[in-house]
């Protein structure tokens, strides 16, 4: 989903997404989320991290709690890396609508960080003051 997100924020990113333990095929349930916000993930399959262990990459973000500790050492130039957790929703249970929610809100949380991550790291700009949770 942040992949999804930061490719919708700006077309002109080299984004890619990788998995320390891949599964076969992109959750129905993040395909569903991310669809509600006209972001289509259907066509992605999930990849290995080892296969870019060696390229250069500006930033190496991890977003899933274990990743940060299981993430193997990139090889390649890195100019940053960086932990952006959330909760995996994947792990949620309950009826549809009930998991559903979990991936909205997850969804609805890896948006706004991806955004300040756009804001503050990609563009280098400083985040605005604000009097209210939405930043």
């Amino acid at each position: 989903m942040a992949m999804g997100f930061l490719r919708a924020i700006d077309a002109n990113l080299d984004v890619q997404s990788a998995g320390t333990d891949p599964t076969s095929a992109i959750n129905p349930y993040a395909i569903k989320a991310m669809a509600e916000v006209d972001i289509d993930l259907s066509k992605e399959q999930p990849k290995s991290v080892e296969r870019y262990l060696g390229e250069e990459w500006d930033f190496v973000i991890t977003v899933c709690g274990g990743a940060n500790e299981s993430c193997p050492v990139f090889t390649g130039k890195v100019g940053k890396r960086m932990h952006i957790g959330f909760d995996d929703p994947a792990s949620a249970t309950g009826t549809d609508e009930e998991i559903m929610e979990v991936f909205r809100l997850v969804r609805d949380e890896i948006k706004k960080e991806m955004q300040k991550f756009y804001i503050v790291e990609v563009k280098g700009l400083r985040m605005p003051k604000c009097c209210c949770e939405c930043c």
